[in-house]
């Protein structure tokens, strides 16, 4: 096989993100992955190579090593290659990456790309643990370091039990609020406008109307940031398959293909941690808008990592979507609203959403693929014709340890 240019998604999957107790992750994956190949007009025998990404399973239920080789054989997907992905909370997006950069060698013409996470144990604490290995675990130190640089000092010793990345979250908001302006109730318009996105998204786990002075009322967890900014805990699982013309050939896709017009994954640099233009994310979406040709001011949607409000605020800003500093002002005018200018996480984002770590960035490419095929109902964007995706997880040195942009177009 030669390498080739043009790639598309022909098939998307994606179970209801929320508590599954009676499921298994074989059984979430081959719900996903079930969908996504009807979706594609694909079989189990059309598939090249799969990527299975997964970032918590191994340490809540034990099964390391092949997790992909044994949830994917389960549902009679064998022979293939099959590659394990962890990413933290990039994981599914660096599926999709390393599925579409097979594709691009000439190495394969279908791939399927599949996330999956079952965070809900009958061990909460060990969920929770889950998210101290995302930093640096041998400079703790140096973590809180980087806090103190960006949020300065907080009191939190009576916001309750939370996970590390609130306190992170946290205080990269006390930062930009001191650079910037930005309100807690700036922060607050963005969780509200996602509460109410999530009201007809059938996948999402939580669909509650909150007002913005419900928001700012709510329980704190590490200030600004209270319950309803945050990504709740979730099990689900979400896929695509993606081919190359001659894959798509070979393929009865039911829905309209969507084209790959850029994928992107980048890591941290040293640098000065106020200046954003070297952040992670804003290199990963300089090379992604690069790669297909497009500015930020043609996106129709985006779909941003917001495992808090604040984190899509940001989000939107170093994706160029909105000004620097911008991102709270435009969030309380409904510029990112469906319907505004701009509309950011039409699905709801991870504060409704859900947010299984592996599943994550597929459910992105999901939500994005059904609004280019205008099949995203009271949630349609209109018109929308090129699409946004940002996944990042980790943290390390005053940002995110791992970015991911996908750009996708309708045909």
């Amino acid at each position: 096989m030669s390498s080739v240019e043009q790639l598309w998604v022909a098939g998307v999957g994606m179970t209801e993100f929320g508590v599954h107790r009676a499921l298994s992750v074989k059984q979430l994956v081959a719900s996903a992955v079930g969908d996504a190949l009807a979706d594609a007009g694909a079989e189990t025998g059309s598939l090249d190579v799969a990527f299975f990404g997964t970032a918590t399973q191994g340490r809540l239920e034990g099964q390391t090593s092949v997790p992909g080789e044994i949830a994917l054989r389960e549902m009679g997907i064998g022979a293939i290659p099959v590659f394990n992905v962890e990413n933290a909370c990039a994981t599914g997006a660096s599926a999709f990456a390393l599925a579409c950069a097979h594709l691009r060698a000439g190495l394969a013409d279908v791939a399927l790309a599949v996330g999956v996470e079952k965070m809900h144990t009958d061990d909460p604490a060990a969920a929770m643990a889950v998210f101290e290995g995302g930093f640096d675990v041998n400079d703790r130190a140096g973590l809180d370091r980087d806090l103190a640089i960006l949020g300065g000092a907080s009191d939190t010793s009576d916001v309750g039990r939370r996970s590390i990345f609130m306190d992170i979250y946290a205080a990269m908001a006390r930062s930009h609020m001191g650079l910037y302006g930005t309100t807690a109730e700036q922060i607050a318009a963005v969780a509200s406008k996602n509460h109410a996105h999530a009201i007809d998204n059938p996948r999402a786990f939580y669909r509650k109307n909150f007002t913005i002075e419900e928001v700012l009322a709510a329980r704190p967890l590490a200030p600004p940031i209270t319950v309803p900014m945050c990504s709740p805990v979730t099990d689900g699982a979400a896929a695509a398959i993606v081919c190359t013309e001659a894959g798509l050939k070979r393929l009865r896709a039911a829905g309209v293909p969507v084209r790959v017009l850029a994928f992107s994954v980048a890591t941290g640099t040293d640098r000065d941690i106020t200046n954003f233009e070297n952040h992670v994310s804003s290199r990963a979406a300089q090379k992604a808008y690069e790669q297909a040709g497009v500015g930020p001011e043609e996106v129709s949607v985006a779909e941003v990592h917001d495992a808090t409000a604040f984190g899509e605020l940001l989000q939107s800003e170093l994706m160029g979507l909105v000004p620097e500093g911008d991102g709270g002002p435009a969030a309380l005018r409904g510029d990112t609203t469906i319907g505004g200018r701009i509309p950011i996480n039409p699905s709801g984002g991870l504060e409704s959403k859900g947010h299984p770590i592996g599943a994550t960035g597929l459910g992105q490419v999901f939500e994005l693929v059904e609004q280019l095929r205008g099949r995203a109902g009271s949630r349609q964007v209109e018109g929308a014709r090129i699409a946004l995706a940002e996944n990042g997880g980790g943290f390390h040195r005053g940002e995110e340890a791992v970015a991911s942009v996908i750009i996708l177009g309708s045909e």
